[in-house]
This record gives C-alpha cells, sequence and structure tokens, in this order.
C-alpha cells in the first residue's frame, strides 16, 4: 500500500485571513492538522492562470480533491494564498504579478503566518510559475524554509514546447498587463500535453472554481518564463528539495530539469518523475502519484548523520 493510502481523506473546516503586501491587500486560507501536534506547516504557490483556489476544491464524492484536505488529514497544517493580482487578493491595475513580485508576496505570508504561532521554518510547494516563486523566494529566505517541493517546474526553458509556442505571442503578452480568462483555455493547460491524462470529474469543478474570482489574469509570469529564464540560480538552493516531473508536461524537457537537479548542492534532494501525468498533476488520472510523493518528502525525518 502506498504511504498515505490507508488514511481517508475528510472535508476540514479553512480560516480566511488577510494581511498586506507592496501596499496591497494579501488573502491566505488556512486549514488546521486534524493531529496535534503537527507534522509541519506547509504553505502551497499557485501558477501563472488561476490564484489558490484549485487547491482547496470540494467535490461530493471526491475527497481528494482539495490537496489542502489531503495533508491536514495526514497531519500537516496547510496555508494557500492569493498573490497580489489573483483570487480574492487586490488587483492593482499596473501590476504584472512577475516572478520577483511574488518574494515581497511571500515575505508578508511567512510573517502572518509566523505570527499565528506556526513554526519560523515552513514548507513550500510551488507549482508551475508557483514553482518558480517558491524557488525564488527560498534563494532569497532560506532560513524561512525547512522543505522546498517544486511541481511541473522550469529551469532554462530550453526545449519547452509549452514555452516555445507560448513566445509567438509575447508581443500580445507585453502589450498589456492582463490578459482574458476562458474556460477553453483552462481546460487546455490540463489537456495540452495529453488529452487521456485529466481527471474529467475534476476538470469543470476546477475551471469553475478559477473562474468564479477570475475573469483575467496578469501577464507577468508568461513574459518571465518567455524572456527571463532562468530566473532562479540551483547552486543558491540550500534546503532539501524535490522535483515532482511530469511524464508528458510539456514546460519544461526532461534534460533541463534534470540539470537544475544536479546542481542542487544539498543531498538532501529527490527527483521524481511521475508517470501518466502531464502539467497539472494535481486533476490528473494519477493524482495519488504526486500526492503520494510530496507527502512522502514532507513527512520524512531529519537525516541523523550528514558527512
Amino acid at each position: 500500500m502506498m504511504l498515505g493510502t490507508d488514511i481517508t481523506t475528510t472535508r476540514q473546516k479553512s480560516f480566511d485571513h488577510w494581511t498586506t503586501s507592496q501596499g496591497h491587500k494579501l488573502y491566505m486560507s488556512e486549514k488546521r492538522s486534524v493531529t496535534s501536534p503537527a507534522i509541519g506547516t506547509l504553505l502551497l504557490v499557485h501558477g501563472s492562470s488561476m490564484g489558490s483556489q484549485g487547491f482547496d476544491l470540494d467535490i461530493p464524492g471526491d475527497p481528494d480533491a482539495s490537496i489542502m484536505d489531503y495533508f491536514t488529514t495526514r497531519g500537516f497544517n496547510v496555508w494557500r494564498f492569493d498573490c497580489i493580482g489573483y483570487g480574492r487578493s487586490d488587483k492593482p491595475a499596473d501590476h504584472l504579478a512577475t516572478v520577483a513580485q511574488a518574494v515581497p508576496d511571500l515575505l508578508a505570508v511567512t510573517d502572518y503566518i509566523k505570527a499565528q504561532g506556526n513554526p519560523d521554518q515552513l514548507m513550500l510547494l510551488g507549482y508551475s510559475s508557483g514553482a518558480l516563486r517558491a524557488a525564488l523566494f527560498t534563494q532569497q529566505h532560506p532560513e524561512r524554509v525547512k522543505r522546498l517541493g517544486l511541481e511541473a517546474f522550469v529551469y532554462t526553458g530550453k526545449g519547452s514546447p509549452t514555452l516555445k509556442k507560448r513566445a509567438e505571442k509575447m508581443k500580445e503578452w507585453k502589450g498589456s498587463i492582463r490578459r482574458p480568462l476562458s474556460a477553453e483555455f483552462l481546460m487546455s493547460t490540463m489537456k495540452r500535453d495529453h488529452s487521456e491524462t485529466t481527471m474529467e470529474t475534476r476538470a469543470l469543478p476546477y475551471i469553475e472554481s478559477i473562474l468564479a474570482l477570475e475573469d483575467s489574469v496578469p501577464n507577468g509570469t508568461y513574459i518571465d518564463m518567455c524572456e527571463n529564464l532562468p530566473l532562479v540560480n540551483p547552486l543558491t538552493i540550500t534546503v532539501p528539495t524535490a522535483l515532482l516531473r511530469g511524464e508528458f508536461d510539456g514546460i519544461a524537457s526532461d534534460e533541463d530539469v534534470l540539470e537544475f537537479f544536479g546542481l542542487l548542492p544539498n543531498p538532501d534532494k529527490e527527483f521524481i518523475f511521475m508517470p501518466g501525468i502531464a502539467h497539472s498533476a494535481g486533476t490528473s488520472k494519477n493524482y495519488l502519484r504526486f500526492y503520494t510523493a510530496a507527502y512522502s518528502f514532507f513527512a520524512r525525518p531529519e537525516t541523523v548523520f550528514k558527512g
């Protein structure tokens, strides 16, 4: 039996929180561990085309649809937040929400979480451009991060079919602060790399949760990923790190992500190849390969002998 699958995920109560970042209101949501003390505190970092609402789907008959519930049921305190420009946070008309602009957001969030009595060091799990956000924050503030999980990550962008196609619209991305969202586009983020990997019963609720709060999103991370990579120096990521790579994920090539992994200096690192998964691991049919791999990395004991 795979780690964690012997526990039934149950729906947990969420608590809303607010703080400020860059002069704007920033939204956070917390779910608390069913065990005391908690194994640790996990902070989820969202990607380019949605806020954090997709981390807490409520689908009848599918308790695992919320990754927050999955981890709280298994002993973690879990937080999510909307970067400025997304979700329930403020959406300034001039805010691109670049990868670098997420760093002050993460500083504000980690300050707030610590003030609620959580540990000084949190565990971060970032998805897609959220992985870049989490990695850059860790690079600049390693003292705040205990473990780092990077899912759907890209390093240099070399060999990425998704970014090659996206770059064809660079004039469009750079010509406006925000781009419109549609159900068709959001479906494409789940199906563009492989049409059969998506868990169909999660696709529509996922899309509806996003469109309930967003009709457009900032262009900053799209510009960054097409024009400014690499944004993170692996040699400066000193904390334990896991890279979770979907077999069909077109955001990066295997060689690109493996190069990043090889340069990480901390020997407490993992490259986790997830078969049958494309870009959106949480809405894939093989989502448990993602959930259990992340759980294993974040729940494991620290090493006694470090060499």
